[in-house]
């Protein structure tokens, strides 16, 4: 069975198809966030704080550390900030982290000062990238997420985007990195640009269990980039690509629908075990004002009086249906 394994100093997740979907916290990231990466820039990290702590209070599994504030020669300036960012997160939170660069120097900068197992996002097809960071994968003994573009960017082809995961983890053999240690991200495409996204990521992620036997994960959120109520979509999306062999996933735990789904997929799946997370985490849950004619759920999670009720309910409809 494949499995992943990354740690903090303190704490080891593993990622593999037979354990709870994996979910690392989005939001330490200023890309799109001109506010953050004004902060960052100025050296105020109290949204980063914030943010790391909301996340794993939300539940995530791991958070992605990602310091990309300008595109102003970022080798020279996303180094040292990237470091300082990961040792602020580090020293907050107990969850692994993900090492989220696409400056080389940054990665082997924040390699130094990593504690535990980190996993490193990203290396793509790209022949400079692949001699960039995969002997840094390979001297700092961390996983790595494979991104299946390459020199000719992204294909709308899956079966391309297949070719270009299975050349990085061939080439990774190459520098003696197990396909455990890959983490694949085939590359969500946004379904209100292509319908047919859908069904293509559920078939790759297939592929990638079956033949390449790898760990899989993806920007959730691409899937409803440009659509409204983005977070319904998400959250649909969630229990399917799990179905289809999904292990992780960089998302924002901070959404409950989208978590929700999390925890369902997982009981469902076999990986919460008679139901304890579920239970643990929802077991005084109340009804959203305007949804009373929802069951209430027990407070002390014991379901079992409810769900007798509601077989003698059924049974006594279909007595008196029957004249019994």
């Amino acid at each position: 069975m494949t499995r992943t394994i990354v740690a903090s100093a303190t704490r080891e997740v593993v990622i593999g198809f037979d354990q709870p979907f994996c979910v690392i916290g989005e939001r330490i990231n200023p890309t799109g966030r001109k506010k953050l990466a004004a902060e960052m820039v100025a050296g105020n990290f109290e949204t980063v704080k914030k943010d790391a702590l909301d996340q794993v209070a939300a539940g995530a599994t791991m958070l992605d550390v990602n310091a990309g504030v300008t595109a102003v020669d970022p080798n020279a300036t996303e180094p040292a900030l990237l470091v300082q960012t990961l040792e602020i997160v580090q020293g907050l939170v107990d969850v692994p982290l993900s090492i989220d660069s696409s400056v080389s120097a940054a990665i082997e900068a924040a390699l130094q000062v990593a504690k535990g197992r980190p996993l490193i996002n990203s290396v793509t097809g790209e022949e400079e990238k692949l001699e960039a960071i995969l002997p840094l994968i390979k001297k700092y003994d961390v996983p790595v997420v494979a991104i299946s573009n390459d020199e000719t960017g992204i294909s709308e082809d899956p079966d391309v985007r297949f070719e270009v995961a299975k050349k990085i983890v061939q080439r990774a053999a190459d520098y003696g990195i197990a396909a455990h240690d890959i983490v694949v991200d085939p590359l969500v495409m946004p379904i209100g640009a292509m319908g047919t996204a859908g069904k293509q990521v559920f078939a790759l992620l297939r592929r990638l269990r079956e033949e390449l036997k790898v760990n899989t994960t993806c920007g959730l959120s691409n899937i409803s980039f440009g659509l409204p109520h983005r977070h319904g979509i998400n959250a649909g999306f969630i229990p399917m690509v799990i179905g289809a062999g999904m292990t992780s996933a960089i998302m924002n735990p901070c959404r409950p629908q989208e978590m929700e789904a999390v925890r369902a997929a997982n009981v469902l799946n076999g990986t919460d075990p008679n139901c304890y997370n579920w239970i643990m985490t929802y077991k005084d849950h109340q009804p959203a004002a305007g949804n009373s004619g929802a069951p209430a759920e027990s407070s002390n999670g014991n379901g079992q009086a409810a769900l007798a009720g509601r077989r003698r309910g059924g049974r006594e409809a279909r007595m008196a249906r029957t004249g019994r």
